[in-house]
């Protein structure tokens, strides 16, 4: 275990410099001096670190989403890169999911928000009318998980 030099009484505010205010507060926890941390931004830091592990799995199933809809809308524009990305977003949700066992709880609304915006995306890439797509998401979780999308047999993954 390695020493940590001693720190000042007063370190930077968090709205001063937060690169050094993080390192000033992880020195101060690891060194047991809880008195000095700054509890409330800390704490709010923490739980900005859990929401952007809930944007990530949106963010992933987004994109899987968008390019669903892009093959399913235009089907003759279908190309090897979209079933590409949906292996690979497909994937990257995987992780997060296995890293935050505690997301699980909320895939089905992690499904509704990446739906939104994947409609969105999808009207304004293929030119078709918003319209066209459905309010509420077409695909249930396990299509968007496991529904083939490969164009060449080697291609699946």
């Amino acid at each position: 275990m390695t020493k940590t030099a001693p720190l000042p009484a007063a370190g930077v505010s968090y709205t001063q410099d937060f690169y050094t205010w993080t390192q000033e507060q992880g020195a101060r926890l690891r060194a047991g001096d809880l008195d000095a941390l700054d509890r409330e931004n800390l704490a709010e830091e923490i739980e900005s670190l859990g929401r952007s592990q809930f944007d990530s799995l949106v963010s992933a199933w987004r994109i899987v989403i968008l390019h669903m809809l892009k093959c399913d809308h235009q089907p003759s524009k279908r190309t090897r890169s979209w079933a590409i990305s949906i292996a690979t977003h497909r994937s990257n949700a995987g992780f997060v999911l296995k890293d935050s066992p505690g997301l699980k709880s909320r895939r089905e609304e992690a499904l509704a928000r990446a739906y939104h915006g994947a409609r969105l995306e999808a009207s304004k890439e293929t030119r078709l009318p918003l319209k066209r797509f459905p309010l509420d998401c077409p695909y249930t979780l396990d299509e968007v998980l496991t529904r083939p999308f490969a164009i060449d047999p080697d291609d699946t993954p």
